[in-house]
């Protein structure tokens, strides 16, 4: 497909290792996936800071209602 073969990838893991070390790789895989599943739900539409609509069978309390005295 891109012309990387199983010789490529192992020089690229390696070259990885020796920048970013092995403790650090966890991290940032961890941020890729954030950013790839943020992309994701902005190509869906979804705005993922907006409150989700969860339907809950508690009605909600109502404020007590002052007399004005």
């Amino acid at each position: 497909m891109f012309g990387i073969g199983t010789p490529e990838l192992i020089f690229i893991i390696l070259i990885v290792l020796l920048l970013f070390g092995g403790k650090k790789i966890p991290e940032l895989m961890k941020g890729l996936g954030k950013g790839v599943r943020s992309f994701k739900d902005g190509m869906n539409g979804l705005d993922p800071d907006a409150p989700s609509e969860k339907k809950t069978d508690k009605p909600t309390p109502e404020e007590p209602k002052h007399d004005g005295q």
